[in-house]
């Protein structure tokens, strides 16, 4: 099965949601879970390995958009500490951080989406 860019929305989608979810823990809405900052239990984590790696292999597009996913993963883990230390403000203001993977993710995802679709 050939991939469309429905398939490169749906990895946008899981992005926002990760950001979306980060966002509330740290600001009270909800609490932080070790799922929250799997690869494993990412849901773009899941869509590299069910959806993009199957078709694209393991290319270096592939392996930055890992890359990326995995510094994401860790700057929001690093926030989360900060914020459950008490580092309240400092810990939102890391949200800029998870913007700028955000933005080399969408980056990746946008050239990789030209090549395969």
């Amino acid at each position: 099965m050939e991939l469309t860019s429905l398939d490169f929305q749906q990895a946008r989608i899981k992005q926002v949601l990760f950001k979306s979810r980060l966002r509330s823990v740290l600001y009270g809405v909800r609490e932080a879970d070790d799922a929250l900052f799997s690869v494993r239990d990412n849901p773009l984590g899941q869509w590299i390995e069910t959806v993009i790696k199957p078709r694209a292999g393991s290319t270096a597009a592939v392996r930055e958009l890992e890359r990326l996913l995995s510094g994401t993963l860790q700057t929001g883990r690093q926030l989360v500490t900060m914020h459950q230390r008490g580092q309240l403000e400092e810990a939102r203001k890391g949200l800029e951080q998870i913007e700028t993977y955000g933005s080399r993710m969408e980056d990746v995802l946008r050239k990789m989406e030209q090549e395969l679709v």
